[in-house]
């Protein structure tokens, strides 16, 4: 069975055609539709985080939020740019919200992607070293991030503390046992995807990817899927990896959403160009269900990947985006053996 998620980039913009008009229209939308995913039979809720634009940008208090008011539903990000974060005070935020959430944290990190601002990080007091690019920064904070997260001691304690201290260095608390092991990379290229699984992170192929061969985003990523298996295999890691690909589908099921996606014209993949680099940008896909199976079987990377996130129209609001979900859920899945 293939696990099947929600992700929101959380639009919001007060446009009187919007369902989503503010942020605290966006945050308290994507409670109620995480809980109505997982009423549906969805597996995953997870949001995109861009800073200083109008969407989704602190993660934490959503997914302790989303980890209160569900039960079932994995919650998490697709994908937190690094430039940003303080390792030492995320891992205390990813802990707390891992145990809120009884352990469905599956947090998607990443280098970053193009910015709002220019170097927007700085004015998170962060600078890369000497001889470092943002991009080394952001790999190097992962790092940190990923050995805190084992749990280690390191920091000496108070001759003098507050508290009585446990023996031994101390580690960040709240701590959550397990989560190291859900952490994920949102990976662009083969080599980062091979790197991502020597380190034990899953991976997160998105709508879009570096462009290595010409050929279709999707063969490319079926590729890139296989290569980073092969590299966890060989790492030896005691744990299963995971991947996940993120598509735009929606099926034609009333005259509602014929109105909004019969006129889809995007049926073939797109070329651009994402920090001096060329990528190929993956096609929508919209039809009536028994076209939708048809299409969606041709797609190598959904068939490689075991996590399959459906990247939805937030701003159309709570009610039509669990129809979309539902809709995929009861008339697509089945035909392609994914339920």
């Amino acid at each position: 069975m293939k696990k099947i998620g929600f992700l929101s980039f959380g639009h919001w913009t007060p446009s009187p055609q919007s369902m989503t008009r503010s942020a605290g229209d966006n945050l308290l939308q994507s409670i109620e539709l995480a809980e109505a995913a997982e009423d549906i039979g969805i597996d995953g809720a997870y949001f995109r985080v861009h800073h200083f634009a109008r969407q989704h940008a602190s993660p934490f208090p959503l997914l302790a939020a989303i980890g209160a008011r569900t039960r079932r539903i994995e919650i998490g990000t697709g994908v937190i740019d690094m430039r940003y974060e303080n390792p030492f005070y995320m891992a205390e935020d990813a802990g707390a919200a891992d145990l809120i959430s009884q352990g469905r944290l599956q947090l998607g990190l990443s280098r970053g992607s193009p910015e709002q601002v220019e170097d927007g990080w700085r004015y998170f007091g962060h600078t890369p070293e000497p001889g470092e690019s943002d991009a080394d920064m952001a790999r190097r904070r992962t790092a940190q991030f990923l050995e805190l997260l084992d749990g280690a001691g390191f920091a000496r304690p108070s001759p003098n503390p507050m508290f009585p201290n446990p023996p031994g260095l101390l580690r960040l608390e709240p701590f959550s046992d397990g989560l190291r092991r859900r952490i994920w990379w949102g990976a662009a290229s083969d080599a980062t995807a091979i790197r991502a699984a020597e380190l034990g992170m899953h991976l997160q192929s998105s709508t879009l990817k570096t462009d290595e061969s010409g050929e279709p985003l999707h063969v490319q990523q079926a590729r890139q899927i296989r290569a980073f298996r092969e590299a966890w295999k060989a790492a030896g890691h005691s744990w299963a990896p995971r991947a996940s690909v993120s598509r735009s589908i929606f099926p034609i099921v009333n005259d509602t959403d014929r109105r909004f996606f019969g006129r889809q014209t995007d049926e073939h993949d797109q070329i651009g160009v994402i920090d001096n680099t060329r990528s190929v940008f993956g096609r929508s896909y919209a039809a009536e269900p028994d076209v939708l199976i048809e299409q969606l079987a041709q797609d190598e990377a959904i068939r490689e990947a075991d996590t399959l996130l459906l990247t939805i129209p937030n701003q159309l609001g709570v009610e039509y985006n669990a129809h979309i979900l539902e809709s995929i859920i009861q008339h697509v899945a089945p035909g392609l053996g994914w339920r």
